[in-house]
């Protein structure tokens, strides 16, 4: 019995971490865009890794400075679906990747892994917002 609550313990605290890798998707794959071209110019492990932090950093801070900046309702909202759709891919990707060996029906499954990429996209959406009024506020 102990065993089985820690399996369960362990899979929600692993669907947690991957929920939260899963808002930043845009720049992750900034970073690794960036890391990927820096290595590809043999640059060095150090100066690529450089290299994607300060792509990654400017990703977020170009969205922030968007949503900041723009006055226009519709330009902030594109500004967040940018950030917004890596996400929702990765969250459909971490469903269907998690419950396509438990789930036989397609329809149930396209349903569920649909589901979950749009409460990681608006997650990542409200989260950015945030982040953003937090910055811009002070």
């Amino acid at each position: 019995m102990t065993l089985i609550l820690l399996a369960i313990s362990l899979s929600i605290a692993l669907c947690v971490l991957a929920f939260n890798f899963a808002i930043y998707a845009l720049p992750f794959m900034v970073g690794l865009t960036a890391f990927q071209y820096a290595w590809g110019a043999e640059t060095g492990f150090l100066l690529s890794g450089l290299a994607a932090l300060v792509a990654a950093l400017l990703s977020i801070a170009l969205v922030i400075a968007v949503l900041g900046f723009a006055k226009n309702p519709i330009l902030r909202l594109v500004a967040l679906a940018v950030f917004a759709v890596p996400a929702m891919i990765a969250g459909y990707a971490l469903a269907r990747g998690v419950a396509h060996n438990a789930i036989e029906s397609e329809i149930a499954l396209n349903l569920l892994c649909g589901t979950s990429g749009l409460i990681v996209g608006i997650a990542a959406m409200v989260n950015l917002n945030g982040l953003g009024e937090a910055v811009l506020s002070s």
